[in-house]
């Protein structure tokens, strides 16, 4: 499992004084308030940043560390991911998991035959899409509803599914 999540991506600066607008990735933007600090994946490290003000603008949130000052000390990480430590997430409803969980987890069928791997995970609004790569690269597209996902095991990266009739 992994051990940090994405709960943002740098969309731009904001201002002259080190403000970041960002795109969050979490499905409560709201918590953002509630963070004292934040990792920046720079693509060498993650850098621990701590949160000084939290704002909301549209969809995105517009955020001041105490380590950035002016636009350009930030600006050369427009497109970065934020993360914060597993710890900090929200807690999981049952039957929950972190996409990022899923992702490359084995698929079978009901009668343990291996249908390929979870590579995506579509979030259409009514309910989750499963994108499942055959090892033939076909695509399987599978509704993340109980009658079809039965058994989802994250820590052995194995996911049980009845077919819904007709899909294949």
């Amino acid at each position: 499992m992994e051990q940090y999540l994405r709960v943002g991506v740098i969309a731009s600066t904001h201002g002259l004084k080190g403000e970041v607008k960002v795109f969050p990735t979490t499905d409560e933007p709201e918590r953002f308030r509630k963070l004292k600090k934040v990792f920046l994946d720079t693509g060498k490290e993650y850098l621990p940043l701590k949160i000084k003000s939290v704002k909301f603008f549209k969809n995105q949130v517009i955020l001041k560390f105490d380590e950035f000052q002016d636009i350009n000390e930030v600006e050369k990480y427009r497109g970065k991911d934020l993360l914060i430590d597993r710890e900090q997430a929200l807690p999981l409803a049952e039957n929950e998991n972190f996409i990022v969980d899923l992702i490359d987890m084995d698929v079978y069928d009901e009668e343990e035959q291996r249908l390929g791997t979870l590579t995506d995970v579509l979030q259409t609004g009514a309910n989750d899409v499963y994108v499942v790569e055959t090892e033939e690269g076909k695509e399987i597209l599978l509704p993340a509803i109980p009658s079809c996902i039965l058994e989802v095991d994250v820590e052995a990266a194995k996911m049980i599914v009845r077919i819904p009739e007709g899909l294949l």
